[in-house]
């Protein structure tokens, strides 16, 4: 079978859309970074929240219509190439080949260490439970998008219920006094707070790799993003509150810190709560993360930048099936990376932040390009400003975007210069 010779399947609306994009942003992030920017700035931090929840607005509406306007399986990708040609295309590329295949293991981390530490569990549960977490999302996304996008809706609507239900039980103990003084450590931790969220925040992007998957992109594209901005944006700013009101964070340490917060009010209960919902919100993100980057990679060889290996579809369930056998097999590597040395989780949080801000500014400035209303590209250069602002926070982490790209481009010079010396030398094989 050749690549090509099958396309992605049709099948998406606005509801799997919407549970899609919910379940890759609303991830680990509620679990970790709550409790962490607390800890960093005080009550000051949710200035930080706040920010986040309004820079995201235009961010997320331009990626959406760029989705509508580039409906393509490449998402950013795609934008760039659209937008600058294959160098484009290319420096996005490598730049998402440095965040899922970390990415996704850091969030099954950070999930399954808030089940172990809300079970009383050893620390041998983490890994095994991170792995198992992983092996089902390949799984389920190799199955079909049918599958994926309905496993998606239900656990979001798991999701919502059980954060909601965390926020209710938080509510009633809520103290004005734990908001002084507003800010202890000075204005400084608020822009590191701000740099960290966009861990919390990343996500938006993944729905534009199911463009090609939509049954009328252009009538459902922007309406899941809309509910998406919506639903999270609330959820997100009423834990952050809960979280500071009732101090959970000092005694939660860390990931337990939401543990706590329930254990307060529901007793007994709070374990099996906080245990489920971290597993929730764990396989939601990865599964979305699979999912999206399966399709980046799937395009990419479809375009020439990746191995052509990858540009091939299971003929069945038509889904990239050789990328995610392939992210299975780097997935198990990096896991054995951590099992000899762990992870330290905010170092990493930086490195993939600084990443997914790369690749905001590359979309961002594709959209001032490539969109054709004035109002849409007011709305990339405001996203496009706050991108920039946030960057300079993660210090020297923020250089390693431009190392990857440089890495990719390097790439893309001698594939073309080995392209060339073979196609000089044909004339003279056949003259031959």
């Amino acid at each position: 079978m050749n690549a090509g010779t099958t396309s992605l399947r049709k099948a998406l609306g606005w509801r799997e859309g919407a549970a899609l994009t919910i379940a890759s942003v609303l991830g680990s992030g509620v679990l970790y970074l709550p409790a962490l920017t607390a800890r960093l700035a005080g009550p000051g931090g949710l200035l930080a929240w706040i920010g986040m929840g309004i820079m995201i607005i235009p961010l997320a509406l331009t990626l959406g219509q760029l989705a509508v306007e580039v409906p393509d399986a490449g998402g950013v990708a795609a934008f760039a190439r659209a937008a600058f040609g294959d160098i484009g295309g290319t420096a996005a590329g490598w730049l998402f080949l440095g965040t899922v295949p970390v990415a996704a293991p850091i969030a099954a981390l950070i999930g399954a260490g808030y089940v172990q530490a809300a079970l009383g569990l050893g620390h041998w549960f983490v890994l095994p439970a991170a792995a198992l977490l992983l092996a089902v999302a390949v799984l389920l996304n190799a199955l079909g998008v049918e599958i994926s996008g309905r496993t998606a809706t239900a656990i979001v609507v798991m999701i919502a219920a059980l954060l909601l239900l965390a926020i209710a039980v938080g509510a009633s103990r809520v103290q004005a006094a734990a908001f002084h003084p507003f800010l202890p450590h000075g204005l400084a931790p608020i822009g590191l707070s701000t740099a960290l969220l966009f861990w919390a925040f990343v996500g938006w992007e993944a729905l534009a790799h199911y463009a090609e998957e939509f049954e009328d992109p252009r009538r459902d594209l922007m309406r899941s993003i809309v509910i998406s901005i919506v639903v999270i944006d609330i959820l997100y700013l009423l834990l952050a509150v809960v979280t500071v009101g009732t101090r959970s964070y000092e005694v939660g340490g860390g990931v337990a810190a939401l543990a706590v917060m329930l254990g307060r009010g529901i007793g007994s209960w709070a374990t099996i709560a906080t245990a489920l919902l971290a597993l929730l919100v764990t396989y939601g993100t990865v599964h979305a993360y699979v999912g999206g980057f399966a399709r980046l990679v799937y395009a990419q060889a479809r375009a020439g930048d990746f191995p052509e290996f990858f540009g091939v579809l299971h003929p069945g369930r038509r889904t990239p099936v050789r990328v995610l056998v392939t992210l299975a097999v780097v997935f198990a590597l990096v896991f054995g990376w951590d099992a000899l040395h762990p992870f330290q989780l905010e170092g990493l949080l930086g490195w993939t932040s600084g990443i997914f801000i790369a690749l905001y500014v590359l979309a961002m400035l594709a959209a001032l390009r490539l969109l054709p209303q004035k109002r849409s590209r007011i709305m990339a250069g405001a996203a496009l400003l706050l991108c920039l602002a946030s960057w300079p926070f993660l210090s020297w982490e923020a250089l390693y975007p431009f190392g990857l790209v440089g890495v990719g481009l390097l790439v893309r010079w001698r594939q073309e210069s080995r392209r060339n010396l073979g196609n000089r030398r044909e004339p003279t094989n056949r003259r031959a």
